[in-house]
């Protein structure tokens, strides 16, 4: 935990010292057993590592009086990396270049030609490959291939050595207890396939998963209509037009994955990040891709395939989308109903803004359910929706609608419990039990969307059938987990945000021409710097590890390096702490927490009560145990004007809190912001966050649930490492319709509202409350006095996925 920005003074006296020492608890993990497969991923030997195969390189001869050669220098060379990846074109670049104080500069290069010719001589990787591609009907203009051998492509990142100890290779089955009863499920070597295939591998042989990710996108703006996946023609009939698209794809996937079937047909031998050699086989024999190839067989002899009409209606019986020569029937080792494996992006998040949020819309009404976001209180790294949300192309946020009937609330909210659940990191048998429950629940209530009349679609027409892909496709994640692991390793969120960085970007950058081959000169060039950027360190001894850290930065996108927000109050000494093999580097505070320093102080109002909460707690501290937990609520023993041994106190406005993942206690998250700022506008009743408090010594977060904690609210935080808190109590159990807790605030007998001071190691987490609006939000609410105008909340549990499976025991 750490202090952060604003500091005040609250006048008493004398500064307090409790003399607290944080002392971490760890927490007894149940002991997992785990089964390796016998006898596999064996090494042959010595092959070749990334820097000997970067010595291959027919200028290294230059390389052994000059590291940077072709340029003259390391500074020579970092400002030609920069120029290289800096997305200049090259006029800008020679404008650069032609400034009078980089021309006094001793550069090997004075103009962009040179500079692109000397980074031509720079060692290489795997290169851009184009081929023209014959076609069954006439085009406008041929259709060419771009491509990169595969199999390169997998060398060299298995190659590669920021992958060392990184990468796995034996299939293993994990139990969740040595009586080996439950397994558990995490990535793609615990599941059934791993373990199958292996087991009729060769003996000691290697087995590699590769994924592969492919969408079509628009790469121009407003002209040009140009895609990454060539639209082949406008025909009358828009299906048609979408078998010979289908078909085409099958045909580039069939001649850039050559390399890999044959690969899974006879093996080969590739060297990992230390250069041992392994020997990577495959052979097997498909069993539900049969059932396909025989469908397309049948529909084959009943209508020739350059029937485009004839066909499609044939294959349209076995619901079939028209490819009769898919990429994968030659490919041993495969079956379309296990690699086809369900995907968090699409199956989940786009289903719920496709369906689950439509139809919350429709049954709420826009202008109500607009209003209900608009005055949720913000939270900090949070998006909110200050205009609503009805009117937005894709959200993946969460849902509280009162007015909405209850059948539909029931539905919706079994969904989301589905979607939650099969997005964690571990799933074991017991888990699935409960993912499938979810699942029936929502088919035992879906009846009720149907009967409301909310399910729509184009020009809001009304929908009486669930012919819905996204939801037949939920059918199949149980049997993914089980034979290829956990859905959330499947996200194509890199993918995705690649289409962006690896083709919009550079085609933004071109001159509007020729738009494929300059994307790969400008791939070729981009890979050849890294790859000479991270030899360059590994090789220069006055490096330092610091800049091998760098190095594994610029492997991110330029996007992602620009957003990034160093924390300036980490001391120097504790960089290391921050964890780089994140899109966003992570500040690990846990490392830095026992130097941490206080900083100076200034002053806020002093809160009402604070006095004699503050004199109970010392009284309780003085006589309890060290580490005593204090809980929230009890008798007031101190009056209003009760003495204290202090005239003042130094406060803060906010303070950072950092947990860990729920499945993975080595998982550092990054750090949550909790705002406690007292009265100011727009915040005329102060902006006052929510927390998870543990109020018993014996339940600890997250591991107990809500068992001996609490949800409090977050009043003034002071020194040192107080916190004075007002507490809500649970009404009652969970709401049978949402499945989640109603809140209220606690109150004295008196009418005030129930608050002590506790230290802030009983903090747990932030949570979200967002108010019970009922069947009409009132229209005074606002984002910023919502939750403390209502008199009831709901403690959203489907805020975090992290804190949704402590807060749903």
């Amino acid at each position: 935990m750490e202090s952060n920005e604003e500091e005040d003074d609250v006048h008493f006296g004398d500064t307090y010292n409790s003399g607290w020492d944080e002392i971490p608890v760890e927490e007894e993990m149940p002991a997992e057993v785990t089964d390796y497969f016998p006898g596999a991923a064996k090494t042959y030997g010595m092959g070749y590592t990334f820097l000997s195969l970067f010595n291959t390189n027919e200028n290294s001869v230059y390389r052994k009086t000059n590291l940077y050669y072709p340029f003259s220098c390391k500074q020579d060379w970092e400002i030609a990396s920069w120029l290289l990846r800096s997305g200049l074109s090259m006029g800008k670049i020679d404008s650069f270049l032609s400034l009078k104080m980089i021309r006094d500069l001793p550069l090997s290069f004075r103009s962009a030609k040179e500079l692109r010719g000397q980074a031509e001589m720079l060692p290489s990787g795997p290169r851009w490959m184009s081929r023209v591609l014959d076609t069954s009907h006439p085009m406008k203009s041929p259709v060419i291939l771009y491509w990169c051998d595969p199999l390169e492509c997998i060398s060299a990142i298995l190659n590669h050595p920021l992958f060392h100890d990184q990468l796995d290779f034996t299939p293993r089955k994990v139990y969740s207890t040595v009586q080996k009863l439950c397994r558990v499920y995490t990535e793609w070597m615990t599941g059934d396939d791993a373990w199958n295939m292996q087991s009729l591998l060769p003996q000691g042989a290697t087995l590699l998963r590769t994924i592969l990710s492919s969408d079509k996108m628009n790469i121009s703006v407003l002209t040009g209509d140009c895609v990454a996946h060539p639209l082949l023609f406008l025909h009358k009939n828009k299906r048609l037009r979408g078998v010979l698209v289908d078909r085409l794809v099958h045909q580039c996937l069939d001649i850039v994955l050559k390399p890999l079937k044959e690969a899974a047909l006879h093996g080969t031998m590739l060297s990992d990040p230390v250069g041992q050699s392994r020997y990577y086989s495959f052979h097997h024999e498909p069993c539900m891709a049969s059932t396909t190839l025989a469908q397309i067989s049948v529909v084959c002899t009943q209508a020739d395939p350059s029937d485009l009409q004839a066909f499609f209606r044939e294959a349209q019986k076995f619901r079939l989308n028209g490819v009769f020569e898919p990429f994968w029937q030659d490919w041993v080792l495969t079956d379309p109903s296990h690699f086809f494996t369900p995907e968090t992006l699409h199956v989940l998040h786009k289903e719920f803004w496709d369906h689950d949020a439509k139809w919350l819309i429709f049954a709420v009404g826009e202008s109500e359910i607009d209003f209900c976001f608009s005055v949720l209180q913000p939270v900090t790294s949070f998006r909110c929706f200050a205009e609503g949300i009805s009117k937005l192309k894709q959200v993946t946020g969460r849902f509280s609608a009162d007015a909405a009937p209850c059948g539909v609330l029931v539905a919706v909210r079994a969904l989301m419990d589905f979607c939650y659940l099969v997005q964690s990191q571990s799933i074991n048998e017991n888990d699935l039990v409960h993912i499938s429950a979810a699942l029936n629940e929502f088919h035992t209530s879906k009846d009720a969307i149907i009967d409301a009349g909310v399910c729509r679609g184009k020009a809001n027409k009304v929908i009486d059938n669930w012919y819905i892909p996204k939801l037949e496709l939920m059918q199949s994640v149980i049997p993914s987990i089980r034979n290829s692991g956990v859905t959330a390793q499947w996200s194509a969120d890199a993918t995705e945000h690649a289409h962006i960085t690896e083709i919009k970007v550079l085609v933004r950058s071109s001159n509007n021409n020729n738009y494929d081959p300059q994307i790969c000169r400008h791939l070729d060039r981009l890979d050849k710097c890294l790859r000479f950027e991270l030899a360059t360190i590994l090789l220069d001894k006055k490096q330092n590890i610091k800049a091998l850290a760098d190095a594994a930065r610029s492997h991110m996108d330029n996007e992602d390096a620009d957003d990034i927000e160093v924390d300036d109050d980490v001391p120097v000494e504790f960089l290391s702490t921050i964890q780089h093999d994140r899109s966003r580097p992570i500040t690990n505070y846990f490392a830095i927490a026992q130097v941490l320093q206080h900083k100076p102080v200034g002053s806020v109002p002093l809160p009402l009560h604070l006095r004699p909460a503050l004199s109970d707690f010392l009284q309780h501290e003085a006589s309890s145990e060290r580490d005593h937990i204090h809980a929230i609520g009890g008798p007031r023993k101190a009056g209003p004007n009760a003495v204290l041994p202090f005239e003042k106190v130094q406060v803060w406005s906010k303070l950072c809190l950092q947990d860990t993942e729920f499945h993975n206690v080595h998982n550092i998250r990054p750090a949550q912001t909790i705002n406690c700022t007292p009265p100011s506008e727009p915040w005329t009743h102060g902006h006052y966050d929510s927390i998870i408090v543990n109020t018993e010594a014996e339940h600890l977060w997250p591991t107990s649930g809500l068992q001996g904690h609490t949800v409090a609210q977050i009043r003034l935080i002071f020194y040192r490492f107080l916190t004075y808190v007002h507490r809500f109590d649970i009404i009652g159990v969970h709401e049978p319709t949402t499945q989640m807790y109603v809140l209220k605030r606690a109150k004295r007998s008196n009418g005030t509202c129930m608050g002590d001071v506790i230290p802030i190691s009983q903090v747990c987490t932030p949570v979200n409350l967002v108010p019970r609006f009922g069947a009409a939000a009132d229209n005074r609410l606002t984002a910023y006095n919502s939750v403390e105008h209502v008199s009831e909340l709901w403690l959203n549990h489907f805020w975090d996925k992290n804190s949704y499976f402590p807060l749903s025991m």
